[in-house]
């Protein structure tokens, strides 16, 4: 009984609830305070991370920083170096500030072509002593003037068909493209003045010796340069020259007011052909001072065949061309007729010469080629033809009647811009009165370059 009322009334005193609850409150206090510690380590260690992440970022936002100086720095002398460029390109005297030293001709363009030749004549042609020659060097300088203006000019350093080696001017134009543009095509209208190519035909486009692939030309082979005006473009899949020339052969007067006119149309009627006509009037041509037409023909000029007191002569001509070309070759054909008049009071010198052409080659690979070419010219009552006899005979002194060529050549083209051939040419005909010309046949080879 004792000892049970000692234990309640011990409980039952305030001073012993008291005790109990310190006692509480200090292990409560205990456990809070681990919990409290538990939680400050995972918030350090959030910390820590935190600001690891933020070095992180930093070194990334550092990194991007450079890399952006560097391509600025990068634009900007991409910028520089292209306004130096520009500049120089503008203003030759004003170099690039990468320049070394070396002389800039701005946009002027400049290029050659040429070829070295060996030629081997029977004796009555132009080269019996089987000669090594430069054949043909020539110089050439382009640039641009303003917007679609153009300047052009050739140096002939060397040409076969000159008597002497002197130094010549061929052409030099202006050259004002795109006068006139209809719907989405261009270059319907464009006009050159100057020194030009007169635009008879189509083999003067293909005569310079790295162009042609054969050595000889046509026996007709008309070609000339001469000072005036010419019209040319493209409409509705047709392509057109119009030129108005002087038409005598003195390049610094004209000494007849009539003019030559020379007009040719193309058309490509399917993929595989190409065919032209051509038309052109000398215009009067004075016999003393002009002396000579500006057109080659023949392998010489159209010259005066009346008396002494002719004092004016003139040529109509009119020529068709036609290519047919496939893959590895081609064919070409050409042929017309020239009308020859004058004043003379003396005598009817009118003369009607008839003339043609075929030429075929043919690629046996890809750089080797084989090639052949027939023309002919008739003139019943005689003309002026050289062909490739002397030149002293046959142009000035003798007329001839008709001439034929025949010629078979080899190529082999090592890149577009160096070409080794051989040929040789079978030339005959009759003089007029019958005789025949002979011993004019030709041996050749040459290496024609450009660059």
């Amino acid at each position: 009984m004792k000892a049970e009322y000692f234990n309640h009334d011990i409980l039952s005193r305030p001073i012993c609830r008291w005790i109990c609850a310190v006692l509480f409150l200090v292990c409560a206090s205990g456990g809070i305070r681990a919990a409290d510690d538990d939680t400050k380590q995972q918030i350090e260690l959030l910390r820590q991370q935190n600001e690891w992440l933020q070095q992180q970022v930093q070194q990334q936002q550092q990194l991007i920083e450079n890399l952006g100086q560097k391509v600025s720095n990068l634009q900007t002398s991409t910028a520089k170096l292209e306004s130096d460029v520009i500049d120089s390109l503008e203003n030759p005297a004003a170099p690039a500030s990468r320049s070394n030293h070396l002389p800039s001709f701005g946009k002027v363009n400049l290029s050659a072509e040429g070829g070295l030749a060996y030629f081997n004549h029977g004796s009555n042609g132009k080269f019996p002593n089987s000669e090594m020659r430069v054949d043909e060097a020539k110089l050439f300088v382009e640039a641009p003037i303003w917007e679609d203006v153009y300047f052009f000019t050739e140096v002939n350093l060397y040409r076969r068909q000159d008597p002497n080696d002197s130094l010549n001017i061929g052409e030099i134009y202006l050259d004002f493209e795109n006068l006139l543009s209809w719907g989405d095509q261009d270059s319907q209208l464009n006009l050159r003045v100057g020194r030009f190519d007169i635009p008879f035909g189509e083999e003067y486009l293909v005569r310079d010796a790295v162009d042609n692939p054969l050595i000889s030309n046509s026996l007709m082979d008309f070609w000339g340069v001469d000072e005036g005006f010419e019209l040319y473009g493209a409409m509705g899949g047709a392509q057109y020259v119009l030129a108005v020339q002087n038409g005598g052969h003195p390049s610094l007067r004209d000494y007849n007011d009539d003019k030559s006119v020379t007009l040719r149309v193309g058309f490509e009627p399917a993929e595989w052909l190409h065919v032209s006509g051509s038309a052109m009037r000398t215009g009067a041509l004075d016999v003393k001072n002009d002396k000579l037409s500006e057109m080659w023909f023949g392998n010489g000029f159209v010259r005066s065949i009346g008396g002494s007191e002719t004092t004016a002569f003139e040529s109509n001509i009119f020529q068709g061309d036609a290519k047919i070309h496939w893959r590895d070759g081609y064919v070409s054909l050409s042929g017309g007729y020239l009308y020859y008049s004058d004043n003379d009071p003396a005598a009817n010198n009118r003369r009607d010469v008839y003339f043609y052409s075929v030429e075929a080659i043919q690629n046996l690979s890809r750089k080797f080629y084989a090639g052949t070419r027939f023309s002919r010219i008739d003139a019943e009552k005689g003309f002026p033809l050289a062909g490739d006899g002397n030149f002293g005979t046959y142009f000035f002194r003798k007329l001839t009647e008709d001439l034929w060529r025949v010629s078979l050549g080899v190529g082999y083209r090592f890149s577009p811009n160096l070409l080794f051939k051989s040929e040789y040419s079978f030339n005959q005909g009759r003089e007029l009165g019958g005789a025949k010309r002979t011993d004019e046949n030709l041996l050749a080879s040459e290496v024609a370059f450009k660059f």
